[in-house]
């Protein structure tokens, strides 16, 4: 091997785990469950007054669903299988 050589260029495509479609939907999946998370924000109650945003919808279901539905689409994007464009044209 030379030295001006990488291992990432003699390594086809179709070998890599996952391809260009799994980052994407992993990057998708990861900013929902930071909206999730961000959308259950917001400031508690205190001893000397009560907040009653903290039983609001955006934080108690709204939030947690989006995030919920965030960890299954990263647990789907990892599990997509990779296409290989080699196979479809019908070389190997």
């Amino acid at each position: 091997m030379d030295f001006n050589e990488t291992k990432t260029e003699n390594t086809p495509a179709a070998s890599l785990p996952l391809g260009r479609l799994n980052f994407i939907a992993m990057g998708v999946a990861a900013v929902l469950i930071v909206a999730g998370f961000l959308l259950m924000l917001g400031s508690s109650s205190t001893p000397q007054e009560f907040n009653p945003d903290i039983f609001s919808t955006r934080r108690i279901v709204v939030g947690p669903a989006i995030a919920f539905i965030g960890f299954v689409a990263m647990a789907l994007a990892i599990i997509i299988k990779p296409t290989c464009k080699n196979k479809a044209n019908g070389h190997a």
